[in-house]
């Protein structure tokens, strides 16, 4: 009996034996096999990026427009800026034209890395340091090209439009802020969530009425109101924002009180163009006409935010960016538009958002992130008493004026 058992264990050792060497001989086939493919060549197509750039810029126009949202004379300019404002060179593999087209066309088409690799041929590490070392560049640009217009100068845009001139001379701008997509660390992600649970970023901007951002501010967490975003950068003294001088102001909406130096529209009054436009155009009284052509003037900073998400899809479906990277993105985005409102006069999106009085598609976030007209406003600078009944008489004294003339 002992000598069976003997054998049958040996019997199962020798089983055992065999299953370990067919183990370590498929591990080690399956390792060279891992090992062939670890060194095959991924990115080798026959066209280069260097070649697909060149490509672009000398085929039709509308391809590098449709690629990276602006035309050649333009790009062309823009690489001139940055060799002259920045240390940005041709690197040992790659122009200075093709990284920065492949970082437009990353903001411009919100682009993948992966999809970046297969289009321009280089490796995912290659593409991501091309994207930060341009990003960097571009956003530090930002004091060169968003800047304050002159306060002194009445704009065009007012000067030459009876709807607006006189009333409005002394108006220098519009405020407003707009939601960024963003991704957010699973430990802060609630910090940066709307009413529509959809992580962003708060961005408050600036704008002049000749559609160019003045100052932008990025980064906020999405649940914070444009309000205290302002009341922030206000009382902030190295925050860079431009104050309007005595007896300026800016325009900005129902969610800001009626301030020196910020004129809101009169609250439980229909205010928004869509408003006027249900009804045909027609208005009731002093308070509306006023709302209305408030509401129209300040439409600037709407087709603002409309030309850049148009041209910048990113702003809409960010990729998994750190929260700094996705700061300085937003902020390269108003640097290009800023840019090519200045270079290109004819660029079809300005066209199309340039018109007095249209208006862009609806932006859920920024709707659920601006106050109701009947509800309670913020104060951005903290005025009160007198400041408020000196603000409230100099809208009063627009308004009867306004209405005086129109039913002249």
């Amino acid at each position: 009996m002992s000598t069976s058992r003997s054998v049958e264990q040996w019997d199962e050792e020798f089983e055992c034996l065999i299953d370990l060497t067919l183990g370590l001989m498929a591990l080690n086939e399956g390792q060279r096999y891992v090992n062939r493919i670890q060194r095959m060549p991924m990115h080798t197509s026959i066209r280069t990026g260097h070649q697909y750039m060149l490509e672009l810029i000398n085929d039709h126009p509308d391809r590098l427009f449709n690629k990276i949202r602006m035309y050649r004379p333009c790009f062309e300019m823009l690489i001139q800026v940055l060799r002259q404002q920045t240390a940005l060179q041709n690197s040992r593999f790659l122009t200075l034209e093709e990284q920065v087209m492949i970082f437009i066309y990353v903001i411009s088409q919100k682009a993948t890395n992966r999809m970046a690799m297969e289009d321009w041929q280089h490796s995912g590490s290659t593409i991501s340091i091309v994207f930060t070392r341009i990003c960097k560049a571009i956003a530090s640009l930002s004091p060169i090209f968003i800047k304050p217009p002159n306060f002194d100068d009445v704009p065009d845009e007012i000067r030459f439009n009876p709807k607006y001139y006189p009333y409005f001379q002394d108006c220098v701008g519009a405020i407003d802020g707009t939601h960024i997509a963003a991704h957010a660390p699973s430990n802060v992600a609630n910090n940066y969530r709307g009413r529509k649970s959809n992580v962003t970023t708060n961005m408050l901007a600036v704008c002049s009425f000749d559609m160019l951002f003045t100052y932008v501010v990025t980064g906020w967490e999405g649940a914070v109101h444009d309000s205290r975003v302002l009341t922030t950068q206000l009382e902030d003294p190295n925050s860079g924002f431009p104050h309007p001088p005595p007896g300026k102001y800016y325009l900005v909406d129902s969610g800001y009180s009626n301030k020196p130096g910020y004129l809101a529209p009169f609250r439980n009054v229909p205010y928004h163009l869509r408003d006027a436009r249900r009804r045909g155009g027609r208005i009731n009284g002093p308070t509306e006409l006023f709302n209305y052509r408030h509401a129209s003037l300040r439409n600037c900073i709407e087709r603002c935010f409309g030309v850049l998400k148009a041209r910048f899809p990113i702003l809409r479906f960010m990729t998994n960016f750190s929260l700094v990277r996705q700061r300085e993105i937003a902020m390269c985005c108003c640097v290009l538009h800023n840019f090519i409102k200045l270079h290109n006069m004819d660029d079809p999106l300005f066209q199309r958002f340039g018109v007095d009085g249209v208006m862009p598609p609806p932006d859920s976030d920024d709707e659920d992130n601006t106050a109701s007209s009947s509800g309670t406003a913020a104060n951005p600078h903290g005025y009160g008493g007198n400041d408020e009944n000196l603000a409230n008489s100099m809208r009063d004294h627009i308004m009867i004026q306004m209405y005086l003339h129109y039913n002249m």
